[in-house]
């Protein structure tokens, strides 16, 4: 089982108006079996997080196009090409 991992999440660009205009947050993701992705997160974020309009900042199972997603500063869709999984950790 996966302990809860501590993250810290930033939305720009007006991404962070559905966010109920807040930029960075501080989360907590709960213990789950497996350890935790970019897809489960995003599923997460929209259950938990998303204010409003899910439709401008998700589609499918991941983010709509347009949107950069950084991991540490790196690229997310270049992360994916060598780690395919994108497994998170804690302070990513």
């Amino acid at each position: 089982m996966a302990a809860p991992i501590a993250i810290h999440l930033e939305f720009g660009g007006g991404a962070e108006l559905l966010f109920g205009s807040v930029k960075e947050h501080h989360v907590t993701l709960p213990n789950q079996s497996e350890p935790w992705d970019m897809k489960q997160l995003l599923v997460w974020i929209r259950g938990n997080m998303l204010k409003e309009r899910p439709e401008l900042f998700v589609q499918g199972d991941t983010v709509r196009p347009g949107i950069l997603v950084l991991i540490n500063d790196a690229d997310w869709e270049l992360m994916v090409g060598v780690l395919p999984e994108c497994v998170l950790c804690v302070k990513d």
